[in-house]
């Protein structure tokens, strides 16, 4: 059986209590900074190669762009931001969006249409029958069970969203203009 090496911590604690015992003797005990540099460089060389040192550029090259350009803390963007950088930023982020709902919404047409197409052609040639009876039954069926009580009163889960909603609204106030501008300039056009 092969014993392993005692971890890099225990290491550590083991030197650092050897030389708080060694100096315990004393009430106080302020170490020099040649102590100091001792300590420090003993433990270097007895954990020097169980760690790797961290390139914090290397680290900062990896991270997504979006964290590069837009920071990984959620403070408002106001105090990162000037107000033309947050209107461009919301306004290129709109026009994207309104032009992808676009796209997405001529495809989900389109296939809505040639479904009912399909229907209406099967139903035609005779490969489907429709039982409406059925289909009317089941219609009210389901208009009995979608019965909603009428309550005056706002699920909590849905009061939360919607606080967290307008505080991130007041908290980016130029960016989220600027989204809805450029998506309603992409709608429209």
């Amino acid at each position: 059986m092969e014993t392993s090496a005692p971890c890099a911590g225990s290491q550590l604690m083991a030197t650092a209590t050897r030389h708080s015992m060694f100096h315990c003797a004393k009430t106080l005990w302020v170490p020099s900074q040649k102590e100091v540099a001792e300590i420090a460089v003993s433990s270097q060389q007895k954990f020097g190669e169980n760690f790797d040192s961290l390139n914090l550029v290397k680290f900062a090259e990896k991270q997504p762009w979006w964290h590069k350009l837009l920071g990984q803390e959620s403070e408002p963007s106001a105090k990162k931001y000037s107000v033309a950088t947050q209107l461009l930023i919301g306004g290129v982020t709109g026009w994207c969006t309104g032009f992808i709902f676009q796209k997405v919404g001529k495809l989900a047409a389109a296939a809505v249409g040639c479904g009912f197409f399909l229907f209406q052609l099967g139903n035609h040639t005779g490969y489907i029958k429709v039982n409406w009876q059925r289909v009317e039954k089941d219609m009210k069926k389901a208009k009995e069970q979608l019965k909603i009580p009428k309550s005056n009163q706002i699920p909590n889960e849905v009061k939360d969203r919607a606080e967290v909603m307008v505080s991130f609204v007041k908290k980016n106030i130029l960016m989220t203009g600027g989204f809805f501008g450029g998506l309603l300039l992409n709608v429209t056009s």
